[in-house]
């Protein structure tokens, strides 16, 4: 049975919008999760769904107004400086002094947790996040994907065992969004508990092991990967086809076909028909020539669940 690295419990959190009024916004509604140890754990939403003042919590920056929270075995109304101290959070946008270098960018930022220079790991965590060569550099002159990677790497100074990634590829482009990611499989493998909050659904399918959706405060999903994929209802299938006699023919209840050009696209529920039910109907009327078919992706469930 795995571990919890973090745990929350019936957490909310009510905003007063004008003091003295009745005005509030209700940003977490008792929001229940947990967190296994090495895993990593995606936190999806619109924007407005609460996953920022969740980690602003458990950085100390909000304060709850109900519920627990348990972070790597400590509460935190009972232990805040241990709550802390267990995470690390990147935060999204890039803040770093441009004048400083990254090794002393990492140093001052030990120094401020306390850790004292004998058990700093500056070199190590510069090699993780492939900044080794850039150590003396100004960190005004380094790359975007750089920047990214300073900061995980400043989260990491204390060697915390639990990373919150706050929309880390904000702004990054492909080739070193790739590279983002290897770095942080890369801090998994070594027992990092990752938390990932991303508005790049295909990022979270790609990464997380499981993924909790919330809306307006509310959980509205909390699976695997994997299980949350199973429960895609709709399939589609296109058909490239020739020859076509007459689309008006091509029609089934419950199923939903279009087509453009030379293209017949068939959209159902994969629970109530079978494959080979909508391939001979097109073939009745059409020759084909290429299929493919699409089950969906972790956006369709985002989608449907955030009515977004």
């Amino acid at each position: 049975m795995s571990k919890i690295a973090l745990s929350a419990k019936n957490l909310t959190k009510v905003y007063q919008k004008n003091t003295g009024t009745n005005n509030t916004t209700l940003a977490l509604n008792k929001l229940n999760l947990d967190v296994k140890q090495g895993e990593i754990f995606g936190l999806l939403g619109p924007n407005g769904a609460g996953k920022t003042t969740f980690i602003n919590i458990l950085g100390g920056l909000v304060v709850k107004n109900f519920g627990t929270v348990n972070v790597w075995g400590f509460d935190l109304d009972d232990n805040p400086r241990q709550v802390r101290a267990s995470l690390g959070i990147v935060p999204q946008e890039v803040n770093l002094d441009a004048f400083f270098s990254p090794k002393k960018l990492l140093e001052l930022q030990a120094g401020l947790y306390g850790v004292k220079k004998q058990d700093r790991i500056t070199d190590l965590i510069l090699n993780m996040v492939s900044l080794e060569k850039q150590a003396n550099s100004y960190a005004r002159s380094l790359s975007g994907g750089m920047k990214r990677r300073l900061l995980i790497a400043k989260a990491m100074v204390h060697q915390p065992p639990i990373l919150i990634l706050d929309e880390p590829t904000a702004g990054v482009d492909v080739e070193l969004r790739k590279n983002l990611w290897s770095n942080v499989k890369e801090l998994n493998k070594q027992g990092v508990t990752i938390i990932l909050t991303t508005h790049q659904i295909y990022e979270a399918e790609e990464m997380c092991d499981r993924i909790a959706i919330i809306k307006k405060g509310n959980l509205v999903a909390l699976d695997s990967t994997e299980k949350l994929l199973q429960s895609i209802e709709t399939k589609k299938i296109k058909f490239k086809v020739k020859n076509l006699i007459s689309f008006e023919n091509i029609k089934m209840e419950g199923v939903k076909f279009s087509r453009s050009d030379s293209l017949i696209t068939a959209i159902y529920d994969k629970k109530k028909f079978k494959f080979d039910e909508i391939t001979d109907i097109v073939k009745k009327n059409a020759e084909i020539i290429d299929v493919s078919t699409d089950d969906g992706d972790l956006e369709d469930i985002f989608i449907k669940l955030t009515n977004n």
